[in-house]
């Protein structure tokens, strides 16, 4: 069952990349582009954002990521996020390639490091908590929310040094 392990993990980040997704398709009802345009332009971003950030998931079950850093997941944002603008802009076409693709990907992965930050800040505070939910029946589960509450001992304990230090 170890790809239902895997699947698992990826729940809370492939749920956090389509509410993302969603919610840019509501921003382009909000300036203005129709209905049915507005709804294929959420759904466009939706599905591949929701893809990635499920994979981000699976890796970080399986190692590739550690909880609580940020450098790795700006790298794997800032691939990740302007293919799935790119699929967006091909199923929902607004005009944003007008410069060329090279340029439309060059600006996408400067963006992504902001997605990225909200993207890790989300994941870092529910995954622990569906990290509980699972950890029973789930072996990956379990030992990633291992390396997250050691990750969160070692914090609570640089922070007390820190105010140690201070006194």
């Amino acid at each position: 069952m170890t790809g239902r392990h895997s699947l698992e993990l990826a729940l809370p980040g492939a749920s956090i990349g389509a509410v993302a997704g969603a919610m840019a398709g509501g921003l382009t009802l909000l300036a203005g582009q129709p209905t049915g345009m507005a709804g294929l332009a959420a759904l466009a971003l939706a599905a591949p954002l929701a893809l990635f950030g499920g994979l981000y998931g699976m890796l970080l079950g399986h190692g590739v990521f550690r909880p609580g850093t940020f450098g790795p997941v700006g790298l794997y944002w800032m691939a990740a996020f302007p293919v799935s603008r790119l699929a967006q802009e091909l199923l929902a076409p607004t005009g944003a390639l007008v410069e060329g693709v090279p340029a439309f990907l060059a600006y996408q992965a400067m963006i992504a490091l902001g997605f990225g930050i909200g993207f890790l800040w989300m994941h870092e505070r529910l995954m622990p908590h569906w990290l509980v939910r699972r950890a029973d029946g789930n072996p990956l589960a379990r030992e990633l929310l291992g390396t997250y509450l050691r990750f969160a001992e070692m914090m609570r304990t640089r922070k007390s040094a820190r105010k140690g230090a201070r006194r």
